[in-house]
């Protein structure tokens, strides 16, 4: 076939695309809507987040992890399994965090045998959390104060949550306080703010705003054995390009995208969660400011983290650990955006393991503990049937879950092809049918839109091996070829293999000058991009080494 006769095929098919609708991001991708400079930001904090610290870069002389990589890794930048340890002393109904003796923090690694931390003989509380992370901190960031403090208002003076009230490093002297959001206990307002007091008590990393370092069990002579750098250790040599560790990493945090929700939105289960409560903790949604100053990626967007970021009473299922106004049985409501990938649950990991259908059974019974706040709703959660049980949890298992992942693995493949070819063209299809995770525009059936956003997320090859100008799954969809023992190959290129492009069974000199002459970016993708092998949407030396290894006749 020529190229002219190629042309009006693929003239249809990019018309066919204008109708695609962009999926949500993936956990651990950045924003939608970030400029070029700004994605290179989150690149550059990136790497430096999942960088492993070194002694001589101003790692210890304590701390719990080298990198922020090694705790916040469920996806980068989101929750954890890592728990770290505090502790305190109860005297006479007084909570003593034992800054002395280093508390409430324990470091649990140190650069040197000398220098290693202990929970003191004085503790008489000690308490397990685990990484409190989940994405989009920066939208998070830019919800308005007063919009918290309406929501908290206009909750039932029963349930009614408290706002943690706290400064930012960053903020001039006499600055009137935030609503903090971030940490067990709401103990952080803004992202800059997280990354200086993490970087000092997680990493040992001190920086311009906390230019020192902990002494180990409040030991300032050890100290001055152990710190080997110079505070503070943060500084441009270790950012690079002018700014400092704590800034970069604070890009790549506040330029995470939200998990992703599917469907969006009509589940009957989030009804009753609604009916049950669970709402007044868990507030589906706010929206950003609309601050000039915030970038537009972040500016005036709604997102739906199903928090009021405010402190609750949990009761015996507390850590009575106190921070500020964070006292010992009050802990911020955690958001559920992201709650399918999250395992361990609650704030010591006590929940953790079995089926995400379990761990949702058994973290609505921890609300039922003796003076929660959730205890009401957990009761009537209790009291519902097994149908309306099992609706609640398919809801909360939408929170996280990518549109086109019917088997729920993270990615969208053939697996997930083939359950959308038994979904196309049927319907209708509600939000809570299994289909509706094939329908991205909601509009109760499946069809060539749907199709055509699903390859934006698919991973895998975009054949055209019958080169009719058109993807061969979208062949196999309409009925127009076929693919009877469903590999993914047409039946008649029958055999070929992956890394056979030109469907001859054999990978050979012809493949290899296929791959140079699709060298570059693919085209969009619902069209064929032949030698992408590795399925990154770039035709590049990787798809050629790929060729040379499978040289010869396919297996």
């Amino acid at each position: 076939m020529t190229v002219a006769a190629l042309a009006p095929v693929f003239c249809l098919t990019l018309v066919q695309n204008a109708s695609a609708i962009d999926p949500q991001a993936k956990p651990g991708d950045p924003l939608p809507g970030l400029t070029p400079s700004q994605l290179q930001r989150f690149q550059l904090g990136k790497t430096l987040y999942n960088l492993p610290l070194t002694d001589s870069q101003g790692l210890g002389p304590i701390f719990n992890k080298s990198s922020c990589g090694n705790c916040h890794n469920n996806p980068l930048g989101g929750p954890g399994s890592q728990a770290v340890t505090r502790f305190g002393r109860v005297d006479k109904g007084v909570f003593n965090p034992l800054s002395e003796l280093g508390g409430s923090l324990l470091q649990v690694a140190a650069i040197s045998p000398t220098c290693f931390e202990f929970v003191p003989k004085e503790a008489t509380v000690t308490a397990l959390r685990i990484t409190n992370g989940a994405l989009a901190y920066g939208l998070v960031e830019a919800i308005p104060d007063r919009a918290i403090l309406a929501n908290r208002d206009s909750q039932p003076l029963a349930v009614q949550g408290v706002a943690h009230m706290v400064g930012a490093f960053e903020d001039p002297p006499a600055s009137p306080l935030h609503v903090g959001r971030f940490g067990w206990k709401a103990q952080v307002a803004t992202v800059l703010t997280f990354s200086a007091d993490a970087g000092q008590n997680e990493l040992g990393l001190s920086n311009r705003f906390v230019p020192f370092d902990n002494a180990p069990n409040g030991n300032m002579a050890l100290l001055a054995q152990c710190d080997l750098v110079a505070d503070p250790e943060d500084g441009p040599a270790l950012g690079g390009g002018g700014l400092h560790f704590i800034d970069r990493v604070t890009d790549f945090q506040r330029f995470l995208a939200p998990p992703p929700q599917t469907p969006k939105s009509g589940m009957s289960g989030e009804v009753i969660f609604n009916n049950l409560g669970c709402a007044v903790c868990h507030t589906p949604s706010f929206t950003t400011s609309n601050n000039p100053a915030l970038e537009d990626a972040i500016r005036n967007k709604a997102i739906r983290p199903y928090s009021d970021w405010l402190l609750h009473d949990v009761g015996q299922s507390a850590d009575f650990i106190v921070q500020g106004a964070g006292t010992e049985q009050l802990l911020k409501t955690p958001p559920l955006w992201g709650l399918r990938y999250r395992d361990p649950i609650w704030h010591d990991g006590r929940i953790a393991g079995n089926t995400f259908d379990v761990r949702m059974e058994q973290v609505i019974a921890e609300h039922a503990a003796v003076d929660s706040d959730g205890a009401a709703s957990a009761t009537a959660f209790a009291a519902l049937s097994v149908s309306d049980k099992a609706k609640v949890v398919a809801f909360l298992d939408s929170l996280g879950r990518l549109e086109f992942d019917a088997d729920g693995d993270g990615d969208v493949q053939f697996d997930d092809f083939n359950v959308f070819k038994v979904c196309y063209a049927g319907g209708p299809y509600n939000a809570d049918h299994s289909c509706a995770v094939s329908d991205i525009d909601q509009d109760t059936d499946v069809d060539l839109v749907d199709f055509d956003s699903f390859m934006i997320s698919y991973v895998g090859p975009r054949r055209d091996c019958n080169s009719n100008g058109i993807l061969d799954l979208r062949d196999v969809l309409l009925g127009t070829a076929a693919d009877a023992n469903n590999n993914g190959f047409l039946d008649t290129c029958e055999p070929t293999c992956d890394s056979d492009l030109n469907g001859t069974g054999t990978v050979n000199v012809e493949d290899l000058l296929a791959v140079i002459s699709g060298w570059g970016d693919c085209p969009a993708p619902q069209l064929p991009c032949r030698g992408d092998l590795d399925f990154n949407r770039v035709v590049n030396t990787v798809d050629l080494l790929a060729i040379i290894s499978a040289w010869g006749a396919c297996p």
